[in-house]
This record gives C-alpha cells, structure tokens and sequence, in this order.
C-alpha cells in the first residue's frame, strides 16, 4: 500500500486540538512541573496491565509529573495525558507501556455547503426509503461533532461525550456536522424534513469534536473505547467516521507506528464487531496519507458528485460547481492495491439532511459521502443479507453488490470508466438490501 508504514504525521481534519480541549486536559489536575516544556500525549499500556491502569496512572503521575485525561479500557489500555517532554523517553522505557504517540489533531471532512438517497436507490430497498413508513431496526454509532438529540427527524438512542471527561452525558450537537450525517444515515421515514437511507435506526452519538469540528488522537481514542465497551449490549454492529487526519497504515494495527488509534480501531473491528465507515478525505489526494481512511480494516468512502438523484449524467449542477455523475472534484482516493480492496463510493456533493437546530440544510464533502454507506451497511445488516457476518464480510459484501450493478448505475470515474491512477470505487448500492 502506498504510505505504508509511515509513521503519522500530528494532524488530523474534522478537528485540529481545539483550546478548549487543550484547556480541559491542563485544567484540574496536579503533578507536572510547570516549568518545563510539555507535550499531549496517548500512553498505550501493555494489556496486561487492564486490570492496573488506575494504579499505572497513579505511578506516572508521581514518578514522571503525568496530567492524565481520558483512561482506556475496551478498544486498548491506557490513558491521555500532559507529559513534561523531559520525562517522554523515561514513559517509553516504563515495562508497563506499550507506545507513547503525539495526540494528534483531528478534523472533520466537510467540504463546503440530497438527492443521495435516490441515487443509490434505498427508496427501493425493504425499508422503502421514503414512502412515510419505512423503518429500520438497527443501531449506528455517529462517531463526529454529536447530534442534535432534539431535532425531530432523528431518533437519537444515546451517546458519549469525549470532549469533557467530567461531562459524559453532554453529546449533543455545537456544531452541525454529526447531524447532517445522522440524518443521511437514518432520518425517520415521517414526512418531516429528510428520509435516511436506514430510516430510523437508532444513533448512539459518540461526540469526538467540538464546537469547530476539530478534536485530538485522545478524543477519538475515547470515542472508539466506548464503542468496543458497548457495542454488545446496545447492539451496535456499524459506526461512522466522517473525520480524519494525516497517517499511514503500517499493516500492523499500529503496533509497528505507535497508532494509538489503528490499534484501538482494530479492536472495534476485530473483536466488537462493528463495521467501521470512513471518509476518504478531501484532499484530492491518495488516501494512503489519511487515517482512518489508510487502514486496511475500515470501508473507506470517496465522493460522487449527482445533482438530480438519477444516472447517466447531464443535470445542471446545484450548490457548488462540478459536474454530474463525476467522481467528485475533491474527493481523495486510492492508488495502491490494498487501499483498492476497501474502497467504496458515495453521493457526496450538495447533500441534503438534518440541520443542527431543526430543519434540512445542504453540504458537500467526503463526510456526507459516508452515511450513505453507513446507512446502506446497517440496513444490509438488519434486513438479513448481512446478519451474522464480519465487519470484512460486511465490507467485502457491499463492494461485491456495488461492482454487480450495470455500467449505466456507475459514475465516471468509477471501475467501469476509470481515472488513470485513481481508483474511486464503485457506487453503494442500497436497493437490494
């Protein structure tokens, strides 16, 4: 895979480390010296050490001048914390750690300001998109800004807050992002505003970036530990990442890179069982240089711009320009090999769904791409084609139907009309599930 073992840059997009986060780590806690220079940073314990972390963290705390944050106990061991940069090599050396890793920025993947629906023909699948009584039962974590748990088109189940340790229950949407991919996922089928392409399904909001749609390593860490700790009994079995940032996959579940995140995600997959959906980014770019989009365990999504929810290209173009039934003229993609085998595409120009506040607004991006997906996986998974398979077999399965539909489904740019040295995947298809 091109990028291959790279090890990450300390940035991510749906969210630089935003002053607030930044603020919140510093604030309350006690034993740095604060003289010396210091630096946020992800400590992976060994996993032996589960059942110790408390203890752990304590240790560090006295011996090297540790501010811990978040703890980790599901998808990894280990904690968040502000380290004296002095003390860093020392945390390395510790018996007890795994990795110590930079928490990175991270960012949303909206572009700029939905026919989405349509267009991969979920208005056709068993849950009839669209007729006013469709309903789905499945359970999707949105792994974003929150959601808006009051606007009426959403059935918002739960969340988790990883912006504020102190604040678990406050996932509700400052932003705007998470709601307008809630709403592509599974808007109710109720007349009101938008339909989803899961109508319905219950949204667990797992908040990962704030006001400005940037977080850290360590929020997003935070959020993946809470779907691995409770995928099982809330039966989550999809999550959506609309969000990325720059990396590489090593092909080593981060344990040759010291990814804090690849490992975490790897447990998500691996052993909760939930079937990770990705933005491939909108960099116009290989996507081999974004995480998650790079790991060769998610379903990575790039963007097809469509403006009138039909095939076969010609319809003027609406909020932004491009051109119709094109691969989408930001939308990164994938070059090597093995970022080909989990590459998918989505609707993902000038898409239509749920506004923070009440309402429908529109947005372009590699994020509103995703949900459809998303959407499209958990339906597959409740209507039955999906059920009892691996999150590879999920992915692997989408792909196949995907690649089965005719030429005239596609889009210029997918497989079947290709861009020489990008590789788009070919479009979701949501009807025959």
């Amino acid at each position: 895979m091109v990028g291959r073992g790279r090890v990450a840059r300390p940035a991510y997009r749906l969210a630089a480390v935003s002053a607030a986060a930044g603020a919140l780590l510093a604030g309350g806690l006690t034993g740095a010296r604060a003289a010396e220079p210091e630096g946020r940073y992800v400590i992976v314990l060994k996993d032996s050490e589960r059942g110790r972390l408390d203890e752990v963290v304590r240790a560090h705390g006295r011996d090297h001048g540790v501010r811990a944050g978040f703890r980790y106990s599901s998808a990894l061991v280990g904690y968040s914390a502000v380290v004296p940069e002095s003390q860093v090599a020392a945390l390395r050396e510790d018996p007890n750690v795994l990795s110590v890793a930079p928490d990175r920025p991270v960012y949303a993947t909206q572009q700029v300001l939905p026919t989405g629906v349509d267009r991969i023909q979920a208005d056709v699948s068993s849950a009839v998109a669209g007729n006013g009584a469709g309903s789905v039962n499945a359970a999707v974590a949105i792994i974003d800004t929150g959601i808006d748990t009051g606007h009426r088109d959403l059935n918002v189940a739960g969340g988790y807050n990883c912006m504020n340790p102190f604040l678990p229950n406050a996932y509700r949407d400052n932003n705007g992002h998470g709601t307008h991919v809630a709403g592509t996922v599974a808007a109710r089928d109720n007349g009101d505003d938008v339909v989803g392409v899961a109508p319905g399904a219950r949204l667990y909001a797992v908040k990962v970036l704030g006001a400005n749609g940037s977080g850290s390593l360590s929020n997003v860490v935070c959020g993946l530990d809470w779907v691995a700790r409770n995928a099982a009994r809330l039966g989550i079995k999809v999550a959506n990442m609309s969000l990325g940032g720059d990396g590489a996959d090593d092909g080593n579940c981060g344990l040759s890179n010291n990814d804090a995140e690849h490992q975490a995600i790897c447990r998500v997959v691996k052993q909760a069982g939930v079937t990770l959906v990705v933005a491939a980014g909108n960099s116009t770019d290989d996507l081999a240089r974004h995480t998650p989009a790079a790991y060769d365990e998610v379903l990575t999504v790039t963007a097809a711009a469509d403006f009138n929810g039909q095939p076969g290209g010609g319809a003027a173009a609406t909020c932004r320009s491009d051109v119709d039934d094109t691969a989408a003229d930001f939308s990164s993609f994938a070059v090597g090999a093995a970022d080909v085998a989990h590459t998918i595409a989505g609707p993902g120009v000038c898409i239509q769904s749920t506004r923070n506040g009440g309402g429908t607004t529109v947005l372009s991006g590699t994020s509103m791409a995703t949900p459809h997906v998303t959407g499209t996986a958990a339906l597959c998974v409740a209507a039955g084609p999906c059920a009892g398979m691996t999150p590879a077999q999920v992915a692997a399965k989408l792909r196949a139907d995907a690649a089965a539909q005719p030429a005239s489904y596609g889009f210029a740019g997918d497989p079947n009309a290709p861009v020489a040295g990008r590789y788009y995947g070919h479009l979701v298809h949501a009807g025959g599930y």
